[in-house]
């Protein structure tokens, strides 16, 4: 009999922003991307296409965002079936997927309330389930940020595992990637895949050729324990966009021979193989790409450059607001006599076209509610999609106020503004930008006010300051991803 050979399992993170803007429902151009419209468009060419094409993702672990996927379905739709079926076709031959969840908007969970972790865990959990007909055992936590709320959340959605980074546990790794359980409370566990960070770290940013590249893999795994698993996981995106040759180097590393000194497996099938070997601690608060306790996303820290106090700011500006949207919104719904936070969790169903907006209300016994007081609520579920969105982590991740990032996150904010007084006549708009005035651009002096105001001039005008053309003066439903 042979002896065992280690497994290597290769995560791949595949994600982008949403890149609609928010006052048209129409998809950005972004001249940085040309020769292609936009960076989803560029980023399909170099990356996802020739990935799919060349069959990786059937040979990894990923995730794919619900963002990313509903624009791909959209305008990449080869790309996407193919993407698709190779979850399926994983399906079909082992009984287990390789896909992982993503919560849906890329919020940095552990700087969320604890019923907005939930709604983005639930949400990207119907998405998964939407796209792939199959629920998924894991998910991926935006930049792996994480605290024991979150796990919980995670437990209680019903997924099994999470990947984290060695400089996130304390505990005994001598187990490789684990798997490994997490304690929490009520006596529940949950199981920690534990990637090797600079080895992942080195395919990521000093990826060998794809000549040299089988060779590197073996001089890596030759010694390790026979049935070990060793994880790397970094973006989806090191594979072709980042890294021209990364799609050969994929598939040379993903498909050894009986001749290498280790096999590839997925997530999945391995947990179902190996039970966890042994129990760790998390750091809370920490994430794979920031060291400051999610200062990154949080207050500002040396991860970008420059002053970073205008994160802080427009962070407790837009927590400010979403309290206020909050309360009105939990203030009509608990009017009707229904839990406003189920509910919203369940407007997911809308979202992915699953169901139409008269059958939801019909399964919410709110179908008796007049005309003006179905569109009511819709328009303040519909709120509710934009206030998520505030949060996404891209708002924050990089250097100055004046990037369309953060920009983005100011207009979907006011979206959420102008759908909660077209519902209920409440102008929260003051009081959000009283509070912008703080958050100032070390780059050209401007503050957040002032950015918010260029967005409603020209919104009043018939157009979009992030560059489209207005084609209503009334919202375009919202999509969860």
């Amino acid at each position: 009999m042979k002896p065992e050979k280690p497994l290597l399992c290769i995560h791949g993170h595949f994600y982008q922003p949403p890149r609609e803007d928010p006052f048209t429902g129409q998809y950005r151009v972004e001249p940085l991307a040309e020769p292609y419209l936009n960076w989803n468009a560029r980023i399909t060419a170099e990356c996802y296409e020739p990935n799919a094409q060349a069959g990786n993702f059937g040979r990894i672990s990923f995730n794919l965002g619900g963002t990313l996927a509903r624009w791909m379905e959209l305008h990449a739709y080869d790309t996407y079936r193919r993407i698709v079926a190779s979850v399926r076709l994983q399906q079909q031959y082992s009984g287990l997927g390789n896909g992982l969840a993503q919560s849906v908007h890329h919020t940095i969970l552990p700087l969320a309330r604890r019923r907005d972790k939930r709604c983005q865990i639930r949400w990207g959990l119907a998405s998964y389930e939407h796209r792939f007909g199959q629920r998924p055992e894991g998910i991926w936590l935006p930049e792996m940020a994480v605290d024991y709320e979150t796990l919980e959340v995670v437990v209680e959605a019903g997924f099994w595992f999470v990947i984290l980074s060695e400089e996130q546990v304390r505990g005994d790794l001598s187990h490789g990637a684990g798997p490994y359980k997490v304690r929490l409370s009520k006596n529940r566990f949950i199981t920690v895949f534990v990637r090797e960070r600079s080895l992942s770290d080195y395919l990521s940013f000093n990826m060998p050729s794809p000549a040299s590249s089988r060779t590197w893999m073996n001089d890596v795994m030759r010694g390790r324990a026979g049935g070990s698993l060793t994880l790397i996981a970094t973006d989806g995106e090191t594979f072709g966009h980042h890294h021209p040759s990364g799609i050969e180097v994929l598939k040379e590393i993903t498909t050894p021979t009986h001749t290498d000194a280790y096999e590839i497996t997925t997530l999945n099938r391995y947990l179902h193989q190996h039970p966890p070997v042994g129990e760790l601690e998390i750091v809370e608060n920490s994430a794979w790409s920031c060291a400051h306790s999610l200062g990154r996303w949080a207050t500002g820290c040396d991860c970008t450059p420059g002053p970073g106090y205008w994160k802080g700011a427009l962070r407790r500006t837009l927590d400010n607001v979403a309290h206020e949207l909050d309360d009105v919104y939990a203030s009509v719904v608990q009017r009707r006599g229904l839990a406003p936070w189920s509910l919203r969790d369940d407007y997911i169903a809308v979202l992915l076209g699953t169901v139409d907006p008269q059958t939801f209300l019909a399964g919410h016994c709110l179908d008796e509610l007049s005309t003006m007081g179905q569109q009511q609520v819709l328009h303040l579920l519909e709120a509710q999609v934009y206030r998520q969105r505030m949060f996404a982590s891209c708002a924050f991740f990089f250097e100055d106020l004046e990037r369309i990032e953060a920009h983005y996150a100011i207009a979907n904010a006011v979206r959420a503004l102008a759908l909660t007084l077209y519902a209920t006549g409440d102008d929260l708009t003051p009081t959000f930008r009283r509070d912008l005035n703080i958050a100032r651009s070390a780059a050209t002096g401007r503050t957040g006010a002032q950015i918010m105001d260029e967005l409603l001039a020209r919104a009043h005008f018939g157009e979009s300051s992030l560059g489209n053309v207005m084609t209503a003066s009334r919202p375009n439903p919202a999509s969860a991803d």
